[in-house]
């Protein structure tokens, strides 16, 4: 394993980041497909003995059985000062007002729940899981801040969203001398590449870590195209992401096939490798459902494409319509 800096902070992380929104009760939350807690228990540990120190869950993640699984399994497998947690806040965790979103009341009393779920006195990386257009920026900026000088996170940062919301972002936490945001976790991957517009040269520019989630386009650059699991068959969002683009996605996924076939590697860890090569990104962030799907995020770190590999995997890309997550 490698680390590396998140953005300009002293923070170091793995250049795998474990997506551990397949882990919590699946009758809770939407994720019908996800682990309970002994099949959890074995992908913190494996992830940890292969050197991934980051991990990445959320409060709405299975209703916040995400957050106790991971927890539990991390004080239980690690020291605190090892491993590098972040969590999410926005989505509705509870019905009625004030029961989702980034207002200062949301803010101060889902932190405090995401704590008490994970059974820690902070967490690393506290991000907003999407932007909220009905709170003005000015107070979510400023609470994020209080969070961050009250000892409960380490670091704040963003999600999908627009490239002048992050841009406004970043302005009004320089103008108001508030702790700024130090990560994008945006969309991203060899079949929605639309980031490279705005967002991409913007966390560039500004230092800002990038940590994309599903590199692997929900699982379609790791498998034949026409093949089905449990989870593309009920991942409502999944199933919006790519309909209109579908031929020229098949080539894509084509070509990573092949030269992961030239190459005799997982083509889940060609597709990896190939975001790697990318000097904005910090990590992917992989979720892993089998053992198989860690040992390929961690063989992709070693894995280096050159330059006519790279461009043999971009060339068939043509335009996105944006994402809907945004």
């Amino acid at each position: 394993m490698e680390y590396v800096k998140l953005g300009r902070t002293g923070l170091e992380v793995s250049q795998i980041c474990l997506g551990c929104m397949s882990y919590g009760v699946p009758e809770r939350g939407l994720h019908t497909w996800s682990l309970n807690e002994e099949a959890t228990r074995p992908f913190i540990r494996a992830a940890l003995e292969g050197g991934i120190n980051f991990f990445d869950t959320a409060n709405v993640y299975s209703d916040g059985t995400s957050e106790e699984f991971v927890g539990r399994a991390l004080r239980d497998f690690s020291r605190r000062e090892e491993f590098v947690l972040a969590t999410k806040v926005h989505a509705r965790m509870r019905p009625g007002a004030n029961g989702a979103g980034l207002s200062r009341r949301a803010i101060m009393a889902e932190i405090d729940a995401s704590l008490q779920r994970l059974g820690m006195d902070h967490v690393d990386l506290y991000q907003i899981h999407r932007w909220d257009s009905t709170t003005p920026i000015e107070e979510t900026m400023e609470a994020l801040h209080d969070v961050v000088k009250a000892g409960k996170a380490r670091y704040i940062g963003a999600s999908s969203m627009f490239a002048w919301q992050f841009a406004k972002a970043l302005e009004v936490a320089e103008r108001h001398n508030w702790t700024r945001f130090v990560s994008m976790q945006n969309y991203y991957n060899l079949l929605y590449r639309e980031e490279e517009r705005e967002m991409l040269p913007l966390c560039l520019a500004e230092g800002i870590g990038v940590i994309p989630w599903s590199p692997l386009a929900k699982g379609r650059l790791a498998r034949d195209w026409d093949d089905a699991t449990a989870r593309s068959e009920t991942d409502q969002l999944g199933k919006r992401l790519y309909p209109a683009s579908a031929d020229a996605d098949r080539e894509v996924a084509a070509r990573v096939a092949q030269l992961a076939a030239q190459r005799g590697v997982p083509r889940a860890s060609v597709a990896l490798a190939w975001m790697l090569s990318k000097p904005m990104i910090t990590a992917p962030i992989v979720g892993a459902t089998r053992m198989q799907h860690i040992e390929d995020a961690l063989a992709a770190v070693a894995l280096k494409l050159s330059p006519e590999e790279i461009a043999s995997l971009e060339e068939p890309y043509v335009p996105h319509e944006l994402a809907p997550v945004m």
